[in-house]
């Protein structure tokens, strides 16, 4: 029987901070790590749920390389990547720019700007549907009253990508929260520095406050890198809403929801699995080249202050 009495007072501490965290410890193995493992384990397997999986080594993954769709799913996710990521991230840091300023209803302003990026993406994706929609849709109309014909959007091959873009940059409002909070952040006497140097607005954006700013944009490019690689419900939404899933003519196949449908409608778990894996390797690099490249372009407050 242990006796805890005996125990030095650092030992108790640290057996009462693994006794706190053990529901956490618990749920990560239960739940992500044994999860983790055993589509490892699949993805070098077939396996159909039904029947027992039976080892096949890389046969998974050489066929997943010979997919023409798995290539086109990639493609289409790798399309929305180069749209998206770099226009959400200039759009949300021009708005938070725009609302750390002193204006009337600045609170109010910051509210409406974030308040869509908590609504649910269901509804808010069948909204845009509507919207999008080439005969009645709202966006159309608009455009109609401008002298421009609006395209099919969701239903144009051409257009899917650019429309599910748009929907995406509705969301906009938790980057400019993190954004405007970094903002706020930078310190004043940089400002007053600068203005005695004889800096104007501009030279200050662009000595001051953008450096200061590189490290939160490296964080929103992170963070919306991997997102964007993990985009799902929307596209499987909008796409199921004006037709087939991953249509019209598979410009919608986005790769998670390609991988969707080899594990739960095509009931190939192990095909599956090896796509997730492969999709780890994917994101785990341009991971990577973003954190190596992070020394050439993020500056920290002390190498500021050093440079100034």
């Amino acid at each position: 029987m242990l006796n805890i009495r005996s125990w030095s007072l650092s030992r108790r501490e640290a057996a009462a901070g693994y006794l706190f965290i053990s529901p956490w410890i618990i749920g990560f193995i239960l739940l992500t790590l044994g999860p983790m493992l055993a589509s490892l384990y699949f993805s070098f397997n077939q396996y159909n749920i039904v029947d027992m999986p039976r080892w096949i080594g890389l046969g998974n993954y050489t066929r997943l390389f010979n997919d023409p769709l798995f290539w086109q799913s990639l493609k289409v996710t790798l399309y929305f990547a180069v749209l998206a990521l770099p226009s959400g991230l200039i759009l949300s840091f021009l708005l938070a720019i725009l609302l750390n300023q002193n204006i009337p209803g600045v609170r109010l302003w910051r509210t409406l700007y974030f308040l869509p990026s908590v609504l649910t993406g269901v509804a808010v994706t069948l909204l845009w549907v509507l919207l999008f929609n080439p005969q009645m849709g709202a966006v159309n109309q608009v455009l109609e009253l401008i002298g421009i014909k609006g395209p099919g959007w969701l239903n144009d091959p051409d257009w899917s990508i650019p429309a599910l873009v748009i929907m995406a940059l509705w969301g906009v409002g938790q980057n400019m929260i993190i954004y405007l909070a970094g903002l706020q952040s930078v310190p004043a006497e940089l400002y007053d520095a600068a203005k005695v140097d004889g800096a104007g607005r501009v030279m200050q954006f662009r000595h001051v406050t953008l450096p200061m700013m590189t490290p939160v944009l490296f964080y929103n490019l992170v963070l919306g890198l991997i997102g964007t690689f993990s985009y799902f419900t929307q596209a499987y939404v909008a796409s199921g809403a004006v037709g087939e899933v991953g249509g019209p003519l598979r410009s919608t196949l986005f790769y998670n929801l390609y991988l969707y449908q080899n594990a739960f409608d095509y009931r190939e778990m192990g095909y599956a699995s090896a796509m997730a894996w492969v999709l780890f390797a994917i994101v785990l690099l341009l991971t990577l080249v973003v954190f190596r490249s992070s020394s050439l372009w993020v500056y920290y407050e002390g190498e500021l202050r050093g440079k100034g």
